[in-house]
């Protein structure tokens, strides 16, 4: 294959940092770089990329075991004819005349320079340091990570190493992405096994990827084997070892990690002296110590694990997993032994897997009790048993967040009879992938199908699935009544019951009734103050305490609920945590916190398949990257908030604000309308509406006033004042006062108006909005300029400016700059010469010149567009231009800035 299609997966840096040391070794700065890292993480792939590029000679030379006590044997292979008599500082002299006498570098690779003679080494080193002028490059690779390496060398290569280079094993993502440029497309939870599998190293990846059938990575779960070449290296060492260390590595690889040494050595049958018995397993590379010491012995790594398995053979794997199953206390563990243990079904296996299954998911730990009733399906015999738990699996993985797991037993689990249980999973499935759709038909299905009193458990699951479906939808009576009969259904202690009411609450807020849904959550939470089900109730609390205006209750709580290392937390609730904190920190004006949060979430994002939560979580992202004129970012930030379907009222609401932060950020009024207008429209209604849910209402109507439809901004802002005042929802009612005042200064009422703003900040004086609080001054500071009041207006557009300053909004301090200087009132008030521009006209040519319309110029200064006519006809009569084009012409040609495009208007 050629180097184009082969790419260096992980590596653009180390690949970087070798050209620039074979460029110094060009210019007379002769250097010998040793490339470090475990065995198989592409040591030597890294450098014969570097070969391939390099246009000069290169000299080749690999370490051998046989060869590594055969004085010069490397120094032979790199260059034969060379007269090795002498010193190595003789030597090295010689070797360095014998080396092109062109203005090329040479370079000289030494690859597995762990296996290399000293002499060899000390030459190439005695080369670089008594001739630095030579145009050369030694880049010598070494393992760094096999016990049975010699010492000599390993403590010799970094002391002559001028630079050196660890390679890192790949992420799971990188895995994924070299797996993808072989023609294997891996779902991220299969990347992040095989990732683990391999600790991220090429080499195995590689072997793997070819030597495993493809559709194996298409499944659920599989068992990955040992590379081949692994394989037959660990069978060699085996063969090699004592039966008591041979016996004790595979007793190692039947147990696994995190075992205590004396459990594997029961196993084993060790019990005479075990130090020495370790000792000769370790050296041989087939077990290692935890970082604790002596007490714990594991496998190498896992495929080490699995080719001690594989050598055992099927039947001797197989007693050895039921005699450690023997010696195990905790029951989970010994009942998978068991499980490793039974090729065939074993239905007294499969019954206690499904208990276990159950103890877990009754306490939300869904990722635990999806693998159990994974292996409890395979083992089980019973047809319409096995069937249901393969459901029940594939549930499990969805409330765990691998939707990707799930994903891959899909095609199974579609073909099996239909059941209410049956249907309700794939509903499930459908509602975490963003199909509203697919989840209305087949939740409706699966409630057709179940009998309630013959089957309650499984009703009380499909009214949970419907909870779900009817927040993701903005439905809050639906989401409480369904949350009423999972509860009545299933009694109030049943994991469906307990998720159902965890989110009944915000049912209750998308109805007016906050009061109560804060009630609800504090008898809720005495209940479950445990485990993952109590990860569900706290976010859900986060979430509630965001829209009543309790930013710091919700930071706290939504900061608690992010981790899902307890019992196996959901991903998915994680990732709703998530998405509310970063909106709660942007409130509060944390902006890096804000985006920090964001950033952190996209890999859980990407490996989860849940798209639910992207819209929600990059909404943030581009408001923030948008008013802090960081224009690509922001880009960026609204693909990924568009990617993918939008069923879901709540992820285009998300989506359309998005869309309305982009646009305000670029004084694009029209662009807010366009943005929200879907919000207007009959199906948005319920808790999009609710004043404290979704801040657009607010955005809108000022996009309304700016684009001087006044009578739509009064009647769109009376309705949902007399809301904002009977929820009782401050911030809400502070943004639209100030849309008021902005809607009545317009109207000429400047008494009213500053009645308007005044509230709007005195309300805002007990809130931690900073941001809402710097865009209402700004707001107001426009209204004031425009009526005339400048230095009021000054004042105030001054006090915005500082806020926007210090949360790095750099697009509105922009701003502010501009309305101050259009202000005037730091301009000098004499000694204007004829034919100068008024600050007045000196904003709108500028504005102009950049590119904006006279409609976009007037949305900018909030002012009409008659008025910037009248302005820029002035500027060009002043200036002698007489058009647009002249007058950036001449403004760029004088220095002045002129971006130009629209993006990067301030």
């Amino acid at each position: 294959m050629t180097e184009a299609a082969t790419p260096l997966i992980g590596r653009d840096g180390d690949l970087a940092e070798l050209e620039r040391r074979l460029s110094q070794a060009g210019e007379g700065r002769a250097h010998v770089v040793v490339v470090s890292g475990p065995a198989g993480v592409g040591r030597t792939a890294l450098v014969e990329r570097l070969a391939d590029r390099h246009g000069g000679p290169v000299l080749r030379a690999t370490g051998m075991p046989w060869e590594a006590r055969n004085d010069y044997g490397v120094l032979a292979q790199l260059m034969p004819a060379l007269d090795v008599a002498g010193d190595p500082v003789e030597v090295a002299a010689r070797f360095t005349a014998g080396l092109a006498t062109s203005e090329d570098t040479t370079l000289a690779v030494v690859d597995d320079a762990h296996l290399a003679d000293r002499r060899s080494l000390q030459v190439l080193a005695s080369a670089v340091r008594h001739h630095p002028q030579a145009r050369l490059l030694v880049m010598a690779t070494a393992v760094t990570d096999d016990p049975t390496l010699p010492a000599d060398v390993l403590d010799l290569l970094p002391r002559i190493a001028t630079a050196e280079i660890t390679l890192a094993p790949l992420s799971a993502p990188e895995v994924s992405r070299l797996a993808a440029a072989r023609g294997v497309f891996l779902h991220p939870s299969m990347a992040e096994s095989l990732w683990r599998h391999t600790h991220g190293r090429p080499r195995p990846v590689v072997q793997l990827l070819a030597e495993v059938p493809h559709s194996t990575w298409a499944r659920f779960d599989p068992t990955l084997p040992a590379p081949a070449a692994v394989a037959a290296r660990v069978r060699e060492r085996l063969s090699r070892c004592s039966p008591a260390a041979r016996a004790l590595a595979e007793a190692a690889a039947v147990l696994g990690p995190g075992t205590a040494a004396r459990d594997v050595a029961r196993l084993a049958g060790i019990e005479g002296d075990l130090l020495s018995v370790l000792d000769e397993a370790y050296t041989t590379g087939l077990v290692e110590f935890a970082p604790r010491g002596l007490t714990e012995v594991a496998p190498r790594d896992s495929m080490v694990r699995a080719a001690v398995l594989a050598a055992m053979g099927p039947a001797a794997a197989a007693a050895a997993h039921r005699r450690a199953a023997d010696l195990m206390d905790d029951p989970a563990r010994r009942l998978r032994l068991l499980v490793a243990a039974s090729p065939v079904p074993d239905p007294a296996v499969a019954d206690q897997l499904d208990t276990l299954a159950a103890e877990h998911a009754a306490v939300g730990a869904w990722g635990t009790a999806a693998s159990l009733l994974h292996d409890s399906s395979r083992l089980t015999d019973d047809r319409l048993q096995r069937e249901s738990r393969l459901t029940r699996a594939v549930d499990a993985s969805i409330g765990a967040g691998d939707v990707f797991a799930a994903a891959a037993l899909v095609p199974e689990v579609e073909s099996l009879r239909e059941t209410p249980l049956r249907n309700a999973v794939l509903g499930y499935l459908a509602i975490v992938r963003g199909r509203a759709v697919e989840a209305e038909s087949r939740l409706g299905r699966a409630w057709a199908l179940v009998n309630a009193e013959r089957d309650p458990d499984v009703a009380a699951q499909i009214c949970q699935r419907y909870v779900l479906h009817a927040l993701m939808r903005g439905r809050g009576e639906e989401l409480v009544t369904w949350a009423d009969r999972a509860v009545a259904l299933a009694g109030p202690e049943a994991p469906a019951a307990v998720e159902a009411a965890a989110i009944r609450g915000l049912g209750l807020a998308g109805t007016g009734r906050a009061r109560q849904a804060m009630a609800d959550y504090a008898d809720l939470g005495e209940r479950v103050r445990r485990g993952a089900q109590a990860q569900r109730v706290v976010m859900a609390r986060g979430w509630l305490n965001l829209t009543v205006d309790a930013i710091d209750d919700a930071r706290a709580d939504l900061a608690s609920a992010v981790p899902t290392t307890f019992l196996g937390g959901s991903t998915r609730i994680s990732l709703w945590a998530r998405a509310w904190l970063a909106r709660a920190q942007f409130l509060a004006g944390e902006w890096d916190e804000a985006v920090r949060t964001v950033r952190e979430a996209n890999p859980l994002l990407e490996r989860s398949g849940i798209v639910l939560a992207a819209p929600l979580l990059h909404w943030t992202a581009v408001a923030v990257h948008a008013l802090r004129g960081e224009w690509e970012a922001a880009d960026e930030a609204l693909r990924r908030c568009d990617a993918g379907p939008q069923d879901y009222e709540l992820m285009r609401v998300a989506s359309y604000l998005a869309h309305a932060h982009l646009a305000e950020a670029r004084a694009d009024s029209s662009g807010v309308l366009r943005a929200l207008h879907p919000l207007t429209q009959p199906w948005a209604g319920g808790s999009i509406d609710e004043p404290g849910h979704w801040p657009w209402h607010d955005m809108y109507a000022h996009a309304l006033v700016v684009e001087g439809r006044y009578a739509e901004a009064g009647t769109f802002l009376r309705r949902h004042e007399r809301l904002a005042a009977d929820r009782g929802c401050a911030s809400a009612v502070a943004r639209l006062a100030a849309a008021r005042g902005r809607l009545l200064g317009a109207q000429g009422d400047l008494a009213g108006s500053t009645t308007a703003f005044e509230q709007a900040l005195e309300t805002l004086e007990t809130l931690p909005l900073r941001y809402d609080r710097a865009r209402v001054n700004f707001a107001y500071g426009q209204t004031l300029r425009r009526a005339g009041k400048r230095r009021r207006a000054d004042t105030v557009i001054s006090t915005a400016r500082e806020i926007f300053a210090s949360l790095g909004a750099t697009t509105y301090v922009a701003r502010c700059d501009r309305e101050l200087k259009a202000g005037g009132m730091h301009a000098a008030r004499s000694g204007r010469e004829a034919g100068e521009l008024t600050p007045q006209e000196e904003a709108v040519a500028e504005l102009v010149a950049r590119g904006l319309s006279n409609r976009e110029v007037a949305a900018e200064l909030f002012l009409a567009t008659k008025t910037v006519q009248y302005h820029l006809t002035r500027v060009y009569a002043k200036l002698g231009v007489r058009s647009r084009a002249e007058l950036a012409a001449r403004r760029s040609s004088s220095g002045s800035p002129a971006p130009s495009t629209r993006q990067e208007i301030g």
